[in-house]
């Protein structure tokens, strides 16, 4: 069996001290040990902040802690209870996404790889929307099945990523069951992705949001999910000392003109208000692997 498969199953058994303590553990050594993924996450921080030297390592060390973090949270939501996933996630700038939802029962929503996706879909399914999203198709198949069920059984749709027949069952899904559809669109795996400016450079995202929300005729709201640390009541319903701020960004309507002309349009706009968030949270952004630079 996968080592990671056992590690999973294995930390379900565990007191979450343990898992939280392992995870720490595991990403503190890799982060002394300045691995591939290590190297990797501060050359996109680097382009991100500007920052070299001793600020970037420290950087760095707080960026491995919050991926720490994100995977000790997710080994832990299986047993977690809808209080605590409650007491974990504040919502700023909501009424917008709220009101969209009731009139017209559908939104797109990008998102970054920063914060706790899972946990932000396992807070939206009970408090906003039942959410549809797509993961990428992990290797071996048992490792992606076991992520697809977790996600079901947090309340979500998830399709794998397969191109051009994913992005059919999106259309359907927002056309026939609506709700909140959301995607991890700073990294692109398309292969074609759009060309965008952020923090001055040239980066291709993914084409699929703005896509979406042109076909389907859906408002596109983007998401930034980053920490912040708990107190009082809500640390003690949360039964942690960190918690998720899930920010939404401008509502972003389909413009007049040619389909491509409104798939750029609206990416730009998206990736303006996602590119300042992340450069306001570069340690809750979780880029470890290739990112889309093009320069």
């Amino acid at each position: 069996m996968n080592a990671f498969l056992i590690a999973w199953r294995a930390s379900r058994y565990l007191p979450v001290s343990v898992v939280r303590g392992v995870a720490g553990l595991g990403a503190a050594s890799a982060w002394f040990l300045r691995g591939k993924s290590v190297t990797r996450l501060e050359s996109n921080l680097h382009r991100v902040t500007g920052l070299s030297g001793k600020p970037l390592r420290r950087l760095s060390r707080q960026g491995m802690s919050s991926v720490a973090s994100y995977y000790a949270e997710v080994l832990e939501l299986p047993r977690m209870s809808g209080e605590s996933i409650d007491a974990r996630v504040r919502m700023v700038n909501e009424q917008a996404v709220q009101a969209i939802l009731r009139d017209e029962g559908r939104v797109v929503l990008p998102l970054s790889h920063s914060g706790n996706w899972d946990l932000i879909g396992a807070y939206a399914g009970r408090n906003i929307a039942h959410v549809t999203s797509v993961a990428e198709v992990l290797k071996p198949p048992e490792v992606f099945e076991e992520f697809i069920k977790f996600r079901a059984g947090l309340g979500m749709t998830i399709f794998g990523h397969e191109g051009q027949s994913t992005f059919r069952k999106l259309i359907t899904q927002a056309k026939t069951e609506g709700g909140a559809l959301a995607l991890v669109a700073d990294r692109d795996l398309s292969g074609s992705g759009i060309h965008v400016d952020m923090w001055g450079h040239d980066v291709r995202v993914a084409p699929g949001p703005a896509a979406l929300a042109v076909t389907s005729d859906s408002a596109l709201i983007p998401v930034m999910i980053y920490s912040e640390k708990l107190t009082g009541a809500r640390r003690k319903a949360a039964k942690s000392r960190v918690g998720k701020v899930l920010k939404f960004g401008p509502t972003i309507r389909v413009p007049e003109g040619r389909k491509p002309d409104q798939v750029q349009s609206m990416t730009e706009s998206w990736v303006a208000f996602m590119s300042a968030e992340i450069a306001a949270h570069p340690e809750d952004w979780h880029m470890l692997q290739r990112f889309g630079w093009t320069e």
